[in-house]
């Protein structure tokens, strides 16, 4: 994520402190399905590396995906305060009920990670336009149902990977049909509100 400007060194050390945190807290609870998340993790800071090399994010767009990656590590790692109430086995930011039976830390994460992923989805395109010859190129609906499409999609391919977890990993925190259910209508709401704010930020 360095090699453009000094100004994302900050970023580097913030992403490698909470990461190298979550591999040394994972490593002590024993907690193996946080484990094989911090792999996956660590793939993906490798790809978003090379997308940065190819098209170069913006700065917002970096420290959004590093908040987001904090925060999935957090889910999954932190213990819930003593009485919040939560769901599932297991006592975690992402069991934990925000609203009781209505809202969930999870539910708000993938909401957001989505709805990051759609706006990075939009910058590929539009720069991948700009190079052939569309230099002011405006966020049309039917651009902007393709980077919230490919959002989703990214949000479906996640769902492939809790699944994944859930076969290969014994007592995961992953949920059933109906968390999954609840998974997907969160990441559909991020990635509308990102292509809503996109387009809302483009006339403004």
């Amino acid at each position: 994520m360095t090699h453009s400007s000094p100004r994302l060194l900050p970023l580097a050390v913030f992403t490698a402190l909470y990461m190298i945190a979550a591999v040394a807290t994972s490593m002590a609870q024993g907690n193996s399905e946080f484990i094989f998340y911090i792999v996956v993790m660590l793939i993906l800071i490798s790809v978003v590396t090379l997308v940065h090399r190819a098209i170069s994010l913006t700065t917002g767009l970096l420290w959004a995906l590093s908040i987001w990656g904090l925060l999935h590590m957090a889910g999954g790692l932190a213990p819930l305060p003593k009485g919040w109430p939560y769901s599932g086995e297991q006592a975690v930011l992402y069991s934990g009920w925000i609203i009781p039976h209505r809202l969930k830390y999870d539910q708000i994460i993938h909401a957001y990670g989505f709805g990051t992923t759609t706006w990075v989805c939009w910058h590929a395109l539009r720069s991948m336009l700009q190079r052939v010859g569309h230099p002011r190129l405006q966020p049309t609906f039917g651009l902007l149902v393709l980077s919230a499409a490919a959002g989703a999609g990214f949000g479906a391919l996640n769902e492939v990977v809790e699944f994944i977890a859930v076969l290969t990993i014994p007592n995961t925190n992953v949920g059933g049909y109906e968390n999954t259910g609840w998974d997907l209508v969160a990441n559909l709401i991020g990635v509308t509100t990102a292509a809503l704010m996109i387009r809302f930020l483009a006339k403004s």
